[in-house]
């Protein structure tokens, strides 16, 4: 790996953390919130930049990225975001400690939305602000976006990009990466823009929890403003905006950019959306009866809270709107097995996403053709195009390694919860990057009452399932640093 290339990008991404956070004290002294919470915006803005600047002047030269070097700049970039992030948290008192500030900052960053803060109205405003917009940025990518604004690059930037989108296959737009990676930013901001309007104007919220949802909905991340989440709001029309647009977060964003390009029918062609639309569909009526079964509330408002909670879920959003923690065990069960599931590559939804579930069950039916015809030959074959043998591969490994890391950390975490129901929810709630779980750590609880080095390890799991595990877990292999 190449430090001095590694880290003088790393500089750039920091830079613009730091730039972030002095926004964000523009708009807590728009507020008027109290003077030490905008200093402390102000100055966890200056650190960061002088650091920033400080990094990119010492490692700078020429600039030539191999693969090795595009996973070392996604993994120090994230966990550098993460320090200089939790400064606001830090310096304001918001969160006075540096774990669980971390491990707010590295749920905000990876879409998340897992939090170890209560009582949310109490927040500033520039925290809340600066808590947003840490999905914002990291649902798309930070990095992509430098990729994005930084031409320098050049084909170098292909290293980022294959290591911090997420999927197993990287689609390009057009030949020049930088050029996607506009592409890409340019759907993802006009999504963002066009919600906000909604919430704003149809969904009667204020400009500034209609920001703040918005960047936690098209990021799938679910930071809210208000204690109560969505369901605060209590309103069946800013409850349907919100479910749109968390099931378009969900999609490829290069079908959203074929479909803003006249060629709709992309989506339909696509076999991972249609398995994303029929299983989304069918776990949503599945809920909707089962709670009606068990509960009180008429069909009209138990098809909107499971519609709602199964989006969230499967896109790995987290918001909520019902505390579905009471309901019936087979709903419960359902939508913990979409936790793992999460939304389509290309997305900004976490889990092992959509079209690696669908390439299992192909598998799976495969195997047991040829266990019947030992001599024949079968290809599969995913939207009547052939799977490479490599590709299927590396999709069983990933599996493997998912489901080892979410064994050994729900192992761990039984050390750190009061229950093994909380502990193997929160390790699916963050390496699937989800948010909420069961019980202890469930849709109306938080993170707060695990120790700090529960925390710790959520937030590794975070950082894991965020940058699909590769990225992170080849950092510990020997091989990696020798030149």
């Amino acid at each position: 790996m190449n430090k001095r290339t590694v880290f003088h990008l790393v500089a750039y991404m920091t830079l613009v953390i730091g730039f972030a956070i002095l926004g964000c004290a523009g708009v807590s002294w728009y507020y008027d919130d109290p003077v030490d919470v905008r200093m402390s915006l102000v100055y966890s803005g200056i650190i960061t930049i002088l650091f920033a600047a400080a990094l990119g002047v010492f490692t700078r030269g020429e600039i030539n990225l191999s693969r090795r070097d595009g996973f070392g700049i996604v993994t120090f970039g994230w966990l550098s975001a993460t320090v200089f992030g939790s400064l606001p948290y830090i310096l304001s008192g918001t969160i006075p400690h540096p774990i669980p500030a971390m491990f707010e900052t590295m749920s905000g960053f990876t879409t998340t939305g897992a939090s170890v803060l209560s009582n949310l109205e109490a927040i500033p405003y520039g925290i809340h602000f600066w808590r947003a917009l840490t999905h914002w940025f990291g649902g798309m990518g930070v990095l992509v976006l430098c990729v994005a604004i930084l031409p320098f690059l050049g084909v170098g930037g292909m290293q980022i990009y294959r290591a911090e989108m997420p999927g197993p296959s990287k689609d390009r737009l057009t030949p020049r990466i930088t050029t996607t990676a506009k592409l890409l930013w340019g759907v993802y901001a006009l999504l963002t823009l066009i919600e906000a309007l909604l919430l704003k104007f149809v969904g009667k919220m204020n400009w500034f929890d209609a920001w703040c949802h918005t960047f936690g909905t098209m990021a799938t991340g679910g930071f809210s403003t208000h204690s109560a989440s969505i369901g605060y709001f209590d309103s069946a029309i800013v409850d349907t905006i919100i479910i749109v647009f968390m099931f378009l977060a969900g999609i490829n964003f290069s079908l959203h950019y074929h479909a803003l390009t006249g060629k709709p029918g992309k989506y339909f062609k696509d076999p991972e959306f249609r398995f994303y639309l029929l299983f989304l569909t069918g776990a949503s009526l599945f809920i909707t009866f089962n709670v009606w079964h068990s509960s009180a509330l008429p069909l009209s408002r138990c098809f909107r809270d499971a519609t709602f909670t199964a989006t969230s879920i499967m896109t790995t959003t987290g918001f909520c709107t019902a505390d579905f923690d009471q309901w019936p065990n087979a709903s419960r069960l359902l939508l913990v097995l979409m936790m793992f599931i999460g939304g389509c590559a290309g997305s900004t939804g976490g889990g092992m996403k959509v079209v690696r579930v669908f390439i299992m069950f192909k598998k799976m039916v495969r195997e047991m053709k040829l266990f019947m015809r030992p001599s024949s030959v079968i290809q599969m074959k995913l939207g009547g195009k052939p799977v490479e043998q490599e590709i299927i591969s590396h999709i069983s490994a990933f599996f493997a390694i998912f489901l080892m890391i979410f064994a050994g950390g729900s192992f761990a975490m039984t050390f750190f919860t009061p229950d093994l129901e909380t502990a193997t929810t929160s390790v699916i709630a963050t390496l699937g990057n989800i948010g909420p779980g069961l019980n202890a750590v469930g849709a109306t609880q938080n993170y707060a009452a695990i120790p700090a080095p529960g925390q710790a390890l959520l937030t590794l799991f975070m950082l894991l399932g965020r940058l699909e595990l590769y990225t992170v877990l080849i950092l510990f292999l020997p091989s990696f640093w020798k030149k």
